[in-house]
This record gives C-alpha cells, sequence and structure tokens, in this order.
C-alpha cells in the first residue's frame, strides 16, 4: 500500500522535462523566424496598397478635373478636400466646390528609411514619405536605391 501511494504523488522525470524543453524549442525556432518575416511581409504589403491608393485618388482627381493632376504645391489639400473644376481646395462642399475629397489623409510611408513619414515632395530624398511628379502624375515612394522589400524588389520599383 505505500508503494501505490508513493506512485500517486511522483512528479517528472529529468528525461521527460528535456524532452518537453527540446520540443518547445524545436516548436520555436520553426515559429520566430517566420512570425519575423510576415512583419517585414506586412509592411511591404502596406506599402503597396497606400501606393495603390494614392495612384487611384490622382487618377480619379484627373478624371473629373479634365485630365489636369494635383499640383505639387497643393497635392495634399486637393486630394483631401473639396475642389472646384480649377482645383482649388475648399474644406466644406459648396455648388462650386463639388469634387473630391479622394482621400481622408495621406497615407504614411511604411518601409525604408523614410517609414512613417506621409509628406509629399518633388525631389526623392527630401525626408518625405512619397515623391510626386506632377507632369506626370506618378507618385512613388521615397526610398534609397538600395532598398528592398524582402524579395528584393526595390521600394523605388513598387
Amino acid at each position: 500500500m505505500f508503494v501505490a501511494r508513493n506512485r500517486k504523488h511522483r512528479g517528472f522525470s529529468l528525461i521527460e522535462l528535456v524532452i518537453v524543453v527540446v520540443i518547445i524549442g524545436i516548436i520555436a525556432a520553426i515559429a520566430i523566424p517566420r512570425m519575423s518575416r510576415g512583419a517585414a511581409g506586412a509592411g511591404d504589403s502596406a506599402l503597396a496598397s497606400n501606393l495603390a491608393t494614392l495612384r487611384k485618388a490622382i487618377e480619379l482627381y484627373a478624371a473629373e478635373h479634365d485630365g489636369a493632376f494635383p499640383t505639387k504645391a497643393d497635392i495634399v489639400d486637393q486630394l483631401t478636400k473639396f475642389t472646384d473644376a480649377t482645383g482649388k481646395a475648399n474644406a466644406t462642399k459648396t455648388s462650386e466646390y463639388i469634387f473630391g475629397p479622394y482621400l481622408r489623409s495621406i497615407p504614411m510611408m511604411n518601409a525604408g528609411a523614410h517609414k512613417g513619414k506621409d509628406e509629399v515632395t518633388d525631389t526623392a530624398g527630401k525626408d518625405g514619405g512619397w515623391v510626386y511628379n506632377e507632369s506626370t502624375g506618378e507618385i512613388r515612394a521615397d526610398a534609397d536605391a538600395t532598398e528592398a522589400d524582402v524579395t528584393g524588389k526595390l521600394y523605388t520599383d513598387y
């Protein structure tokens, strides 16, 4: 009877604990790199999505303004406020300011050295988030020529 009682209260052996620790280590070795790649990929996906949103807003603006693209000086107001036929922006909609707004706000850059910036500049490297060419309506990420995503694609090529 003493032997049966002793077996009920017996704990794990050292071998069993080592096996459990090894299994947890193997699972962590598999899972942690996958999670870190997922975070980097999320920023890259957000960058691509934000660029698509900006490009669609610029295209819609041009379609409603007889092919004229937003101006570099006023692009933020022209995309986030109501505009008239000439592109002049106004905070409220009136009978004259009937177009837009196309965006709630300019999205932030999600990757690279300028991550977290939402400024629109006309030249790369001015510490902005986006580089905009008002003559062509092209907008791209303000990134160095060497900054790339996890697959090796340059942010400037998005």
